[in-house]
């Protein structure tokens, strides 16, 4: 049982890394902002409470791997990253300029704490079935997380994949889909209906829980759930509000590619320092 002073920590720590987001991305001009800001609280759940892993030692044998298959969704796993100790923050406002490490979608040999390099869509997941099996064959106990995004699930690759997740039984996988409805052209349901995504990922063998997006508490209680599944993979339906925690930005997928101005910026900030 997860404290209640634990929860208000990692919730002030989501909101500090919020603020940060949208000052990186105010700066760079370029970048995703939407998907950015609503997938905080499960990055903010897997590295300060769940995952198995070391700054000061990144390649530790025993750490739990965790894939961004949603690359776009960098200025968030940067900003992570750089709270849990990865990086220095003064890093962060260098996000996609020229030899910068953040560049606009995750390089592995360029960050430590990268495990794979992404931004072509509907790839993550297959990495991250081939780092599960190898764990699996090798009777290694670390486990394999990773993050998808809702419109990422047009892609074919991604239904392979996860046919070749139940045939293996990897269990020691865990998938988190960032359902915020949107992607880049309009509303999801409305370029390529997904639903009903619960039962198609029951159909393929997987087990499936569905979890608030935004209640650190619940996604890290599912994501204990998760692990004691012993004959399939999970997959974890997040339900998030794109652009969360910026009401001119929340729900509006023009929001999903689309960087702030500065004095849209601005506005964001104060809105999101009211609010912690």
């Amino acid at each position: 049982m997860i404290s209640a002073q634990r929860i208000k920590s990692l919730e002030l720590l989501v909101s500090e890394i919020r603020q940060e987001i949208v000052k990186m991305l105010a700066e760079s001009q370029s970048g995703h902002t939407a998907g950015s800001l609503d997938i905080v609280e499960v990055l903010v759940s897997l590295y300060f409470q769940v995952l198995k892993h070391n700054p000061d030692g990144p390649k530790w044998d025993d750490r739990d791997r965790f894939i961004l298959s949603a690359g776009h969704l960098a200025p968030a796993l940067y900003t992570t990253l750089s709270y849990a100790g990865y990086f220095p923050k003064r890093e962060l406002l260098t996000l996609r300029k020229i030899n910068s490490k953040l560049q606009g979608h995750p390089h592995n040999l360029s960050l430590t704490g990268i495990e794979t390099s992404s931004g072509p869509l509907g790839q993550g997941l297959s990495q991250a079935c081939g780092m599960a099996l190898s764990a699996l064959l090798d009777k290694e106990k670390w486990q394999v997380f990773c993050l998808m995004s809702d419109g990422e699930q047009d892609e074919g690759q991604v239904w392979e994949a996860a046919m070749f997740a139940s045939k293996y039984k990897l269990a020691n996988l865990t998938v988190i889909i960032d359902r915020n409805n949107i992607q880049i052209g309009g509303y999801c349901e409305q370029i390529m209906p997904l639903e009903p995504l619960r039962e198609k990922y029951e159909s393929f063998g997987w087990q499936v829980l569905e979890v608030d997006g935004h209640n650190i508490e619940k996604i890290i209680n599912i994501l204990g759930e998760s692990e004691k599944v012993q004959d399939k993979p999970q997959l974890i339906i997040a339900h998030t509000i794109a652009g969360f925690g910026v009401s001119f930005m929340e729900n509006d997928w023009v929001w999903h590619g689309k960087a702030p101005s500065s004095e849209e910026a601005q506005k964001a900030l104060l809105e999101l320092k009211s609010k912690k």
